[in-house]
């Protein structure tokens, strides 16, 4: 599969830091803080089932989930500081309004959200599958040389969700849930192939070889009928009403905000310029 032509973009791997052209970086620069924002934005709504999964095995699972999660963000995140961006920039400090992850990641599970976290969790991981694949040949070195890692994590974070989806979609009420949360969550998981700033110049640098449309194609092509061979009615893409929010522009759900201000509020509470002092030591 091959979303263009690419036979003008740089070969695959040959390019460093000092190779990139300013639009070039500009476009590297927009990929890293959007592969960054959907994997630590998706980890850090997963962590809220620590100790909340219905099962010890389930519940280690998806805390090993999230913390893959963490570490693939911080792969990017790490990519962006060599191009010289600090941790707080990227994160902490980062402006609500300036974040790019879908929209999807962002949403608050369900009250009674297992089959939310099951469902969110398919959607996305087979998209990160598809997504990390189109970097493997990517022009830029040092991305190239993280892909692999991610790319077997992920591979386990399926096969949790499909075994949870298939226990559920066996129990008529469960399988109610399931797609009560796969409507709510559809048109969000969309957001996932919005184009976000510097598309034309991502597949122009070889950044990455696939577009978006053939992605969404492929991730359409491989969730609709493993969702309808366990009874769940996937709703038609170009018929649903989309949100408003769609994510790669910086526009959010209201839900962002207080996750935003959740997650920042014990870095902005710490001030960075003391140092810390030790239980017990003099003040």
């Amino acid at each position: 599969m091959n979303g263009g032509d690419d036979a003008d973009a740089p070969a695959a791997a040959s390019l460093d830091r000092d190779d990139l052209t300013p639009e070039g970086q500009v476009a590297l620069e927009a990929l890293l803080f959007r592969l960054a924002a959907d994997e630590f934005v998706h980890a850090e709504r997963l962590t809220e089932w620590q100790i909340f999964a219905p099962t010890i095995e389930s519940d280690l699972a998806l805390a090993n989930v999230a913390q893959d999660e963490f570490g693939h963000a911080r792969l990017w995140y790490d990519l962006l500081r060599e191009l010289g961006y600090s941790e707080e920039e990227c994160i902490w400090r980062r402006a609500p309004d300036d974040w790019t992850h879908a929209t999807l990641v962002e949403r608050p599970f369900a009250d009674d959200g297992w089959g939310d976290a099951v469902v969110r969790t398919y959607l996305y991981d087979v998209a990160e599958r598809i997504r990390l694949e189109a970097l493997v040949d990517t022009s830029y070195a040092p991305l190239a040389d993280r892909v692999g890692k991610a790319l077997a994590e992920e591979e386990y974070h399926r096969e949790h969700a499909l075994s949870w989806l298939e226990r559920l979609a066996s129990d008529d009420e469960a399988r109610e849930r399931l797609q009560a949360a796969l409507d709510d969550l559809f048109p969000h998981a969309l957001s996932l192939w919005y184009p976000g700033e510097h598309e034309t110049e991502i597949r122009a640098a070889g950044l990455r070889r696939e577009s978006l449309a053939s992605m969404r194609e492929e991730w359409l092509d491989t969730v609709v009928p493993t969702l309808e061979g366990y009874g769940l009615v996937v709703p038609e893409p170009d018929e649903i009403d989309r949100p408003a929010a769609r994510g790669r522009d910086g526009s959010h759900t209201d839900a962002w905000v207080d996750l935003y201000e959740a997650f920042t509020a014990t870095h902005r509470e710490v001030d960075f310029d003391r140092p810390a002092r030790l239980r017990g030591e003099e003040a």
